[in-house]
């Protein structure tokens, strides 16, 4: 638990973080044979990461399929833990607990990471035998999955930092160029990229890029 903190102190790909996290879930909590990291959003679907072992996608992918689940409930806006100690005498999600058994998990236990920018996320603990779930454990897994959600939003804001930066440059090399090409001020040719943005219905940063992709030439 001491060690994980430090890994915020330089810079860690993602990937890197998440799997100090569930690594070290399966050694701190009594019976977790198995964590994982499973996102949800409209766009990209459900993703698992950081599996230790091969089991925890397959139960994702039931948990996709079915669209149940405690991931699914621990990611929703409801409880930040959602424990199951056996799937098989379980009736909150009898289509998933029959896949989940089938692949051999008995018990599971859901932490929520986060619910923004319509993604949703969890951390999920995996146990083959029914039972071996307690307190002790959900605590555990509650403070790692704290590690987890900071990792997260730390990246994600870290990503939209660099994407407005981006978006930022492009903008101001486009209206440099629309400047030299009509002999307009900055004012005006910002002006002029909203004023295509809109009779275009097209985003300003891709109009920007656009002009910045086809270069200085007078004819385009």
């Amino acid at each position: 638990m001491e060690d994980l903190p430090r890994t915020f102190l330089r810079p860690v790909p993602i990937e890197d973080l998440l799997n100090g996290v569930t690594r070290a879930a399966v050694d701190l909590i009594d019976g977790a044979d198995c964590a994982d990291v499973l996102l949800i959003s409209k766009t990209s679907g459900y993703r698992s990461l950081a599996a230790t072992r091969r089991f925890a996608i397959e139960v994702d992918g039931v948990q996709e399929q079915f669209r149940e689940g405690p991931c699914v409930d621990a990611a929703a806006d409801g409880d930040a833990v959602v424990r199951c100690d056996d799937l098989q005498d379980d009736p909150r999600w009898p289509r998933f607990a029959k896949g989940a058994v089938a692949v051999g998990v008995h018990a599971m236990m859901s932490f929520q990471l986060y619910t923004q920018d319509k993604r949703k996320g969890a951390l999920n603990v995996f146990g083959l035998t029914s039972g071996v779930f307690d307190a002790k454990d959900q605590a555990v897994g509650a403070m790692l999955a704290t590690h987890a959600a900071t990792a997260l939003i730390a990246h994600d804001r870290e990503r939209q930092f660099q994407s407005a930066l981006s978006s930022r440059d492009a903008i101001g090399q486009a209206k440099g160029m629309i400047m030299e090409r009509f002999a307009v001020d900055a004012t005006r040719a910002f002006e002029l990229l909203k004023k295509l943005s809109q009779d275009t219905n097209t985003p300003l940063v891709d109009i920007a890029a656009g002009l910045v992709a086809r270069g200085p030439d007078p004819k385009s």
